[in-house]
């Protein structure tokens, strides 16, 4: 695969700020506590998906406490229709144990805070403070990973190795950046139906692979 050109990356940045310069997360939420746990229950499961489990979750247990002291299988019970529930309900309940005991029950707004809490990888860490705080971070997620491999701005097998590539090629706007190729890689750079008739970056793309990290 050919590598995007100094020339052609300043290109595709230039466009992605045009076409998303507003882009936000399509997850609802209102405090960095329900962001936190969006994100959380959205690794390998769909926004809407998310969406429709959070409301009754977030008013059963609205704040760290009542999540520190919640029954497991309640849950489980209301977020089983989320990919890996039962994992998710362990890791959603021990963060908050964490947070309570470590953070004075506040959520940390630093990464590697971030990713001290059970279940809250780098890129976890990376959307919630995309979100909360529009740091300068990208986070690589399916969509991320598939359009920056048909660009031709990584070739790294692994999502952080291209969160590497992405940030030394874009440097700033990092933020904005992060949210435009998720919503351009979920509604246009598709994984198997690319819709390539009505892409402003056709003329940039190299590829029509449905990469996939290793």
């Amino acid at each position: 695969m050919q590598k995007a050109t100094k020339k052609q990356i300043q290109e595709i940045k230039s466009l992605f700020l045009q076409h998303y310069k507003n882009a936000k997360t399509e997850l609802n939420y209102t405090n960095d506590y329900e962001l936190l746990i969006a994100v959380m229950l959205s690794a390998q499961c769909t926004d809407k998906r998310v969406n429709l489990i959070t409301p009754a979750l977030f008013k059963k247990y609205p704040d760290i406490l009542s999540l520190k002291d919640a029954n497991i299988e309640e849950i489980k019970e209301l977020i089983k229709t989320c990919s890996f529930f039962n994992n998710k309900a362990k890791n959603l309940k021990a963060m908050a144990e964490e947070v309570y005991q470590n953070f004075q029950g506040e959520i940390p707004l630093d990464r590697e805070s971030l990713k001290s809490l059970s279940g809250v990888g780098q890129k976890t860490a990376n959307v919630v403070l995309i979100e909360s705080k529009e740091a300068n971070f990208i986070a690589v997620d399916t969509h991320v990973f598939r359009v920056s491999h048909r660009l031709g701005l990584s070739k790294a097998n692994t999502p952080l190795q291209t969160e590497e590539d992405l940030t030394k090629a874009f440097k700033d706007n990092l933020s904005t950046l992060h949210q435009a190729m998720v919503l351009f890689g979920r509604y246009t750079c598709k994984s198997l139906k690319p819709q390539c008739q009505n892409c402003f970056l056709n003329h940039l793309c190299k590829s029509k692979i449905s990469y996939k990290p290793r």
